[in-house]
């Protein structure tokens, strides 16, 4: 019987110093760019490994950040040059944008998502975690 009382006390303290829980339920972490101004041209050296991440094709990421930008962008390997200095926040927060509209999914919120042409110049995102579709312009 005492052996039961200094079990469920062991096993109070041991619950007292256990540290509070800390979960993070968010898998998806957004990528940031890495860059560098040189000259009057801005070079985002992590281009390539930021697309690969958010899974989708360099150029449409490339295409978007020029409209958003209104700057020519140009693409090197595994780098993206853009035609004109621009602060890391701004690139960031358009590529944020970017991925809250093309990325990730408007029902579930997960990043688990692919583009689908519809013809036409119709596009629409496909989630493949709840099955949602979305037009996407």
């Amino acid at each position: 019987m005492s052996s039961e009382k200094d079990y469920d006390k062991l096993l109070s303290g041991i619950y007292a110093n256990l540290p509070e829980k800390v979960t993070k339920t968010e898998r998806f972490e957004m990528p940031k760019f890495e860059f560098f101004v040189e000259g009057n041209k801005t070079i985002v050296k992590n281009f390539k490994a930021v697309a690969d991440k958010v899974r989708r094709e360099p150029a449409l990421i490339a295409k978007y950040l020029s409209k958003e930008l209104a700057v020519p962008v140009e693409i090197q390997n595994d780098r993206l040059i853009l035609a004109r200095k621009l602060t890391g926040d701004i690139i960031n927060k358009k590529f944020e944008e970017f991925v809250v509209k093309l990325v990730m999914c408007r029902q579930c919120n997960r990043p688990d998502t692919h583009i689908e042409e519809l013809g036409h110049g119709l596009r629409q995102l496909v989630c493949e975690s709840c099955g949602a579709r979305t037009a996407i312009r």
